[in-house]
């Protein structure tokens, strides 16, 4: 039976490492799954872990997806501008980048695709300034926070992002919002992200694991309650078109929630080491890359070329690429993934050849496309079973 390693050897030999490819076969059943978890509500992809318009497409032409969650309004515009992908694009972060929002305001195609986010009346005054004619409302989406403080904001869990908790909040800025009108309040998005993107079953310490389910269950319990709520007090004060909730991690607990009318997700599309560890569900690897041999310092020692992609976020080891094929391999404590060479030691890297290639997976989705310009789509195993497609940064865009 051909192994994976082979497999992706033999069908990417004409291809000079260092590069990225995605396995669609684990790719499709990876979105598959997340279909199955949504239970039957609609998923809108979150671009920032894809970043790449042709995967957006394929994608979005599965049943069960509908809609972009952009991470930049100049993304978002290009999206919108460069194809057919969606007719709605919610930009999943605010803005303050005055100049896309005046294209945006001048355009009434960009201003009936595209949906704002918001969460403090500061914003307001950034789009009325920069696109001010009420002829044309820019649509808006009103952020909330979703962590869990069971002992007030000293004792937080959960991500630093909107200042709104309360149903007298979101409902005191929606009516700020209606009174407007060079704005048109669109929906509510409330993104779990220390239960969607935080795995509940870390290898090797099942007392924090226990403690972490604890944890998520109780947020997850007064999230709910709170979201149903804060939707509730909004509706009072205008219709809402979507209530955006959930992530790849948290999507068959989200879809459950009554208040909500769409999840996202995106992540699991590719399946990052970081979302190896969880106890509801389990992905397929999809995204990878290949990095050459180049150097056998010692014999229980192969140094590949580059490596040093490390993700975003706290800065520990869960950040790092993660060694994947062959099997067995470690960094060097002294010097981890280097910019320019890592050292990769364990008894595999004996078997390692100059020229061979180890193949490596990211810690994150889509921060991977912002180191290669294509990326390889394995179908098979065979070099005409490859298609190759831009990344963002292959189409000359880079957003962040």
């Amino acid at each position: 039976m051909t192994s994976a390693r082979e497999r992706y050897d033999r069908a990417t030999r004409n291809i000079e490492p260092p590069f990225a490819i995605i396995d669609m076969a684990a790719f499709r059943a990876n979105a598959a799954d997340l279909v199955r978890r949504a239970g039957g509500m609609p998923i809108r992809v979150a671009s920032k872990s894809v970043r790449s318009r042709h995967l957006l497409k394929e994608v979005l032409a599965l049943p069960g997806y509908a809609g972009i969650m952009a991470f930049t309004l100049p993304e978002a515009i290009w999206l919108a501008e460069s194809g057919p992908l969606s007719d709605d694009i919610l930009v999943g972060y605010p803005t303050a980048d005055r100049a896309a929002i005046a294209r945006l305001g001048a355009d009434p195609e960009l201003a009936r695709r595209i949906t704002l986010m918001v969460d403090d009346p500061a914003h307001f005054d950034l789009i009325g300034a920069a696109a001010p004619d009420p002829a044309l409302p820019i649509k808006v989406c009103i952020d909330i926070d979703t962590s869990w403080q069971p002992f007030g904001p000293r004792l937080r869990v959960g991500a630093h992002r909107s200042p709104l908790r309360t149903p007298a909040q979101a409902a005191a800025l929606a009516r700020a919002i209606v009174r407007r009108p060079d704005l048109r309040l669109d929906g509510i998005m409330a993104y779990e992200a220390h239960i969607a993107g935080v795995g509940d079953a870390p290898p090797g310490r099942p007392l924090y694991g226990r403690t972490l389910r604890w944890v998520q269950s109780r947020s997850r319990t007064e999230l709910a309650r709170r979201r149903a709520a804060i939707v509730r007090a909004v509706r009072d004060v205008a219709d809402l078109r979507f209530v955006n909730g959930g992530g790849t991690g948290s999507l068959h607990t989200t879809s459950r929630e009554r208040a909500v009318t769409e999840v996202a997700a995106g992540s699991g599309l590719y399946q990052p080491r970081l979302f190896d560890h969880y106890s509801g569900f389990s992905g397929s690897p999809a995204a990878l890359f290949a990095l050459p041999v180049v150097r056998r310092p010692a014999a229980r020692a192969a140094t590949v070329l580059g490596g040093g992609y490390l993700a975003s976020g706290a800065p520990d080891a869960g950040r790092l690429p993660q060694p994947y094929l062959p099997r067995g391999l470690s960094y060097s404590p002294t010097e981890g993934a280097g910019e320019v060479q890592t050292p990769l030691l364990g008894a595999p890297a004996g078997g390692l050849a100059i020229g061979d290639r180890v193949w490596l997976r990211h810690a994150k989705a889509g921060e991977l496309c912002e180191r290669f310009a294509e990326l390889h789509l394995v179908e098979g195993d065979a070099p005409e079973d490859i298609t190759t497609v831009p990344t963002y940064r292959g189409e000359g865009r880079t957003f962040l």
